[in-house]
């Protein structure tokens, strides 16, 4: 097939995607997380907030964080601001891209069984990458599994979108006796890698991704110029595809199997850095269980998890407190962004809040809103900011006071006169809010904002509650105390 039709399939691929609706969701945070992660001025912010969007993604990172591997930094971690701080951003965010490729496709599976059995598959592959590199030195394994699951991408999009070119790809590979990959290159004139590499692009995944996920012979030359860590993550990469595709081939004896997951344990041995008998016995107890099911129960189980974590929950009093502690780990000196970041995860999650926002008071005496968690709210910051000049509002009356300050109904004429010209244009939709002011060498200098904009959402707030959250700002404040001030301006 001529070059031109293969940019039209790729194009009615995309097209058909764009059409379900949910594609382009799915690109946009990934073009988010990625973009936080290649952030030379980490953008905590961002990536918190890819995060805080998936409930089940949220439970994932904790989980982690609080996981074996992870418990000299103290282990009870409670909000994804700290995660981040303890696995870093590549981690956090491969962890992000992997989650959010296998959840869309997950909840998009068609009622097909053959591109559930591809689902699996990729799944299984991904499982297999994991497994592996917990015995490497490179302590990579999230990137690795998703140049995994990227291997796998151009195949799935073409099973779930494409259903005709599909079904035709596997009639011909059925009766030619060829690989569903050969199917597709003959027919479509693209082949499956291709399109995962156009994925690759159009996501703007980083370079070491787009290289790791690509085909790969273990008993080819070395490369030298390949960097030794992209090899590996090749050699991850085709490994768990193959295992993977062996432990689902159909009508094949457990004695072929067998024979078949040895072979590719001794071919790829040396490019895992890993011995041939320990591999082929990693294998081989997949083989030995039910490997749909071993690979669905980790999903199972972090749903299950979740739905019981939200019914449990902790109190409000416990998640800001929890938040507390976070930051009473932490050194003065700490990025501040992280810090404003991590408050305000507490509180958010605390009290269960559409969003909030924090204003920082700059050289000019003026507050500007430098952070946000919640729906919409980037978009708002560039506009949101106010005079430190008196007042008779309640953010003014907040600045002079010692505590925060709970407004519990925000449409209350007498509430409404005392609010700020600029509130209603930006929070209009806000029934209640909190505004909790950051003290620091004898002046207010931050303020934090909490709202509800659903009506049925607003509480009071406890007595306990409110002290908790005027020690997180008190404990907030020793951060500030240490800043450097142009620090703070360029937050």
């Amino acid at each position: 097939m001529a070059s031109n039709s293969k940019a039209e399939l790729l194009d009615k691929l995309w097209g058909r995607m764009s059409e379900r609706g949910d594609f382009p969701m799915l690109s946009q945070a990934l073009r988010t997380t990625v973009s936080a992660m290649s952030d030379d001025d980490l953008d905590f912010t961002a990536l918190v907030q890819v995060v805080l969007s998936d409930f089940g993604l949220t439970q994932k990172v904790l989980r982690l964080a609080n996981s074996a591997m992870y418990i000299s930094f103290g282990g009870n971690i409670t909000t994804v601001t700290r995660a981040l701080m303890v696995l870093g951003m590549d981690a956090v965010g491969h962890l992000v891209v992997g989650l959010k490729l296998v959840d869309h496709f997950h909840q998009s599976a068609p009622r097909r069984i053959d591109a559930k059995l591809e689902l699996n598959r990729t799944l299984l592959s991904g499982a297999v990458a994991r497994q592996v590199t917990e015995r490497s030195e490179f302590r990579a394994s999230e990137e690795a599994v998703v140049c995994t699951l990227m291997r796998q991408i151009g195949k799935l999009l073409v099973a779930f979108y494409l259903e005709t070119e599909w079904d035709q790809l596997r009639r011909k590979a059925t009766a030619e006796h060829i690989s569903d990959s050969l199917a597709c290159s003959a027919l479509l004139g693209v082949t499956f890698e291709e399109i995962g590499m156009e994925a690759a692009d159009r996501w703007r995944l980083p370079e070491t991704i787009r290289t790791g996920m690509l085909t790969r012979d273990p008993l080819a030359p070395i490369d030298e110029r390949t960097p030794r860590h992209v090899r590996w993550l090749q050699a991850v990469t085709n490994y768990s595809s193959e295992v993977a595709d062996a432990l689902t081939a159909q009508h094949i004896d457990e004695a072929h199997r067998e024979t078949s997951l040895v072979d590719i344990a001794n071919r790829y041995s040396r490019a895992l850095l890993t011995d041939a008998a320990a591999l082929a016995a990693m294998s081989l107890a997949l083989a030995n269980e039910d490997s749909n099911d071993g690979v669905m129960r980790e999903i199972v189980e972090l749903r299950a998890d979740a739905d019981a974590i939200a019914r449990a929950g902790l109190s409000a009093e416990a998640r800001i407190t929890a938040g507390l502690e976070d930051l009473r780990s932490l050194p003065s000196k700490n990025a501040l962004g992280a810090v404003l970041a991590l408050a305000s995860e507490a509180v958010l999650a605390g009290l269960a809040f559409s969003r909030t926002v924090v204003f920082v008071r700059q050289g000019n005496n003026e507050f500007h809103a430098r952070l946000g968690l919640g729906p919409g709210v980037d978009k708002l910051l560039p506009s949101l900011a106010f005079s430190a000049a008196f007042e008779p509002d309640v953010f003014h009356l907040a600045i002079a006071n010692p505590v925060g300050i709970f407004i519990e109904n925000a449409r209350d004429p007498r509430i409404e006169a005392r609010l700020p010209r600029w509130f209603k244009p930006s929070f209009g939709d806000a029934h209640a809010f909190v505004l909790l002011p950051v003290k620091a060498n004898g002046s207010t200098i931050a303020m934090l904002y909490g709202d509800w904009t659903q009506a049925e959402h607003v509480r009071k707030i406890t007595q306990p509650e409110m002290a908790a959250l005027n020690e997180l700002m008190r404990e907030l404040s020793r951060f500030f105390s240490n800043a450097d001030w142009k620090e703070v301006e360029l937050l």
